[in-house]
């Protein structure tokens, strides 16, 4: 080892953390000391993800986890409270048992869907069948009778389980273009299937179960190993699951070759009844402008295939953190300091709505919303939401972010106003500043939104903590700023495809009452 290099590797160690010691101003330096030094985010996600698990709306779960991120306030002395918007169709997941009984034993991976039909504490057993090739929905309706005691599998055979780089790794240029070929082939054929039954999803799985099928199976690979997509059911009366792409493929290869495999379901849940639903709102009051605010945004509410690590713990305990970090080190901003935990994101960015509809006070003196959601890695791109004078108002509280933090963040002024996505576009369509901080892939799409894999492990917790840093540090500059950010919309440009000039999203009432069929 070179001496210069033994030098400046002491000189790293002893400063601590001098890769982010760059502006002099003590606020930020006790920011940067804060989070370096005593971070609580991994307690934090292990408690949230590990302790109270995944966070549908309507799950005891959910509520537990509002009451969890109140008493954490309080015992940072921050005011909090759970804010109810509405109400949702209340249900707890039970314990889930997929097992082949014939032409062997086997237990299969797989769960039920949310809001899915319980067996009432016993086993289901049948065949499986695929759902059939007709030649319209006349000769659908022919076959429906055939469906009475089995279980119906309605998705598609993947040809693969390998995930595309795999194949570009190890395979020959035509052995891949031959299994993507397959894959186009097999996917448009499943949709003409599918087609031909003259239903949509919803009302295919109505009919299936109103024919006597004592099951909806299905298996939503979500194109990497071992990932699937788990959303929620859409049957009312029998038990939906999805099965891992592995299983599902054994069952419908046995099940087209003629062995009529068997399989046994125990699929329990509990139906609650409609439940009161929340937004967990804390605050930290602001001594000179009061009635301004800076809002810290991100949903709480996750779907349950995994426990909601990356979709969206992680962008909850980076809200945590930095309302942690700054009532340490900047207990009295000069205006109000607000975060949102919001409800049911996931159905329609529910709780982020519904607070911006009774809160028409607030949202008429944001100074800015910071809203962080699409996964775990460092944040990375910043588009000024189609607010004219983001340009100006932005840079100068990006200015104190250490330069290892800030040079990795690509903007984008003045942008296009975010219509949907996540809750931010909630404030944008009420005209409010709300900028979205998007985050490195770490392949989110395919391998933690939404899936049965989104667990504490997929956190990587130094680039959550460059978050932390970077949100308290913007808030901090908000809320010192001396001047009311602009809220002047750009003039959006033609689109090509209509020729016609691009409208500012418009605001959208929430839904107060869900889940119900």
């Amino acid at each position: 080892m070179r001496k210069s290099f033994y030098l400046l590797s002491l000189s790293l160690i002893l400063s601590g953390n001098c890769i982010y010691a760059q502006s002099k101003d003590p606020i930020v330096q006790g920011i940067i000391k804060e989070a370096s030094e005593n971070s609580q985010l991994k307690k934090l996600a292990q408690e949230l993800t590990d302790g109270i698990g995944p966070r549908l709306v309507g799950t005891p779960q959910m509520k537990q986890a509002n009451d969890w991120a109140v008493a954490k306030y309080q015992s940072w002395g921050i005011s909090a409270k759970n804010e109810q918007w509405g109400e949702w169709r209340g249900w707890e997941r039970g314990i889930t048992h997929i097992d082949m009984v014939h032409p062997r034993v086997e237990s299969l991976e797989g769960m039920q869907l949310a809001w899915s039909p319980s067996t009432s504490g016993k086993a289901v057993t049948g065949e499986t069948i695929i759902l059939a090739e007709v030649a319209d929905s006349t000769a659908f309706k022919s076959w429906l009778p055939s469906v009475k005691g089995k279980f119906v599998m309605i998705s598609m055979q993947q040809p693969t389980g390998r995930d595309d780089k795999n194949w570009e790794e190890f395979a020959t240029k035509e052995s891949i273009e031959k299994m993507k070929a397959e894959r186009t082939k097999a996917g448009a054929e499943w949709r003409s299937r599918m087609n031909k039954t003259g239903l949509n999803t919803k009302d295919l799985v109505l009919a299936l179960e109103k024919s006597g099928a004592v099951g909806i199976i299905t298996s939503n690979w979500s194109a990497g190993f071992g990932v699937n997509k788990i959303f929620s059911a859409q049957s009312t009366k029998v038990p939906t699951v999805d099965v891992s792409l592995e299983d599902y493929g054994m069952l419908y290869r046995l099940t087209e070759s003629g062995i009529k495999p068997k399989i046994s379901i125990r699929a329990d849940s509990k139906e609650l009844g409609m439940v009161p639903t929340f937004n967990t709102i804390a605050e930290i009051k602001g001594t000179e402008k009061p009635e301004e605010y800076i809002i810290l945004s991100a949903h709480f509410d996750s779907w349950d295939g995994g426990t909601g690590a990356t979709d969206n713990a992680t962008g909850t305990i980076t809200m945590l953190e930095a309302m942690r970090i700054l009532k340490k080190v900047y207990p009295n901003p000069k205006r109000t300091i607000i975060v949102g935990h919001w409800g049911s994101e996931e159905q329609g960015l529910n709780g982020s709505r519904a607070f911006v509809a009774d809160h028409p006070e607030i949202v008429k003196n944001i100074q800015a919303v910071f809203n962080q959601d699409n996964g775990t890695g460092r944040i990375v791109d910043l588009s000024g939401q189609g607010f004219l004078h983001a340009y100006d108002y932005l840079n100068r509280w990006l200015s104190p972010v250490p330069n290892a933090i800030r040079s990795e963040i690509k903007t984008n002024f003045p942008g296009s106003p975010g219509g949907g996505g996540s809750d931010y576009a909630s404030f944008v369509a009420a005209g409010a500043p709300a900028f979205n901080l998007s985050s490195l892939n770490w392949s989110y799409g395919t391998y933690t939104w939404h899936t049965n894999r989104d667990t504490y492990d997929k956190i990587v917790f130094d680039d959550v903590q460059s978050n932390a840093i970077l949100t308290a540090i913007l808030v901090y500059m908000a809320s010192e700023d001396p001047e009311k950010a602009s809220n002047e919309k750009s003039v959006l440009p033609i689109n090509p495809r209509t020729g016609e000039r691009t409208s500012w999203p418009t605001t959208r009432q929430p839904t107060r009452k869900g889940g119900v069929n």
